[in-house]
């Protein structure tokens, strides 16, 4: 027997609202507003990291005022000593040795350790035409001598090694420190590492890049019988050097003869 049709009706309508239709669904509500939509969840508060602290950088000493004793400035003949800081270049540095090579004297080649290392072919050529070696710091580091005697050492070792990985058992006999910046506490850790300290006597500041005439006018007034001589054949643009040593090597050379430092 069929159920009257209002009777189906109503049982109809009753599991619509019962939710019968999708099993976890909330059926709409047909004319009503929408329904409300639940609180976000919160998010959960990250825990606090520990913080790192950077350790202090350790305090540098003061500069001396005066310069420290025994730095050698001298050649100890009459001869003058050419002396090229902050190489090896390999733009500059091939130049230079090829104007030694022509005049047949030799200079010493104060290194710095991570040109060294980026250029040992160079150091190569350096030993084997003749020239000494002279340690320049790392990284050319002008409060070198300001820093814990073990940051010095390390410097100075680490140097070392770069020099001597492109030449083994080089022989590395002098010490400059960068600017002339000198403490006594380098020159100590540097007599400990069998090398002694290397100033200079005539200082045409080509660094600062002045014209060629201008570098041969302040060497040439400023020599003397001995006199050790500083230049550069990196750290820069140094073709006003290279210029200037054209003249230079054969002039010194004729007037005091070009000596290795001893």
């Amino acid at each position: 027997m069929r159920p009257p049709p209002v009777l189906a009706l109503a049982v109809g309508l009753a599991l619509l609202l019962a939710g019968c239709g999708e099993p976890g669904k909330t059926p709409p509500q047909a004319g009503g507003p929408p329904a409300a939509s639940a609180a976000p969840t919160p998010k959960p508060t990250p825990k606090p990291r520990p913080s790192r602290t950077t350790p202090p950088k350790p305090q540098l000493r003061p500069l001396p005022k005066t310069l420290p004793a025994g730095l050698r400035r001298h050649t100890g003949d009459r001869g003058v000593a050419l002396t090229f800081d902050d190489g090896p270049s390999p733009r500059w540095t091939p130049q230079i040795l090829d104007q030694l090579r022509a005049a047949h004297v030799t200079a010493t080649f104060c290194l710095v350790g991570m040109e060294a290392r980026r250029y040992p072919q160079l150091v190569a050529r350096i030993v084997r035409e003749g020239h000494q070696l002279c340690n320049h710091s790392w990284r050319h580091d002008m409060n070198l001598g300001r820093r814990p005697v073990a940051d010095i050492r390390a410097d100075l070792l680490r140097t070392n090694q770069a020099i001597r990985a492109a030449v083994p058992n080089a022989k590395i006999t002098w010490f400059r420190q960068p600017g002339g910046r000198w403490t006594a506490e380098e020159v100590a850790v540097a007599a400990k590492l069998g090398m002694r300290p290397l100033h200079w006597s005539v200082d045409p500041q080509d660094w600062n890049r002045p014209p060629a005439k201008t570098i041969i006018k302040r060497v040439e007034s400023a020599a003397r019988p001995g006199s050790v001589v500083l230049m550069h054949d990196a750290g820069g643009d140094r073709s006003q050097t290279m210029a200037a040593c054209r003249t230079l090597i054969p002039d010194l050379r004729r007037r005091y003869g070009i000596s290795r430092l001893r």
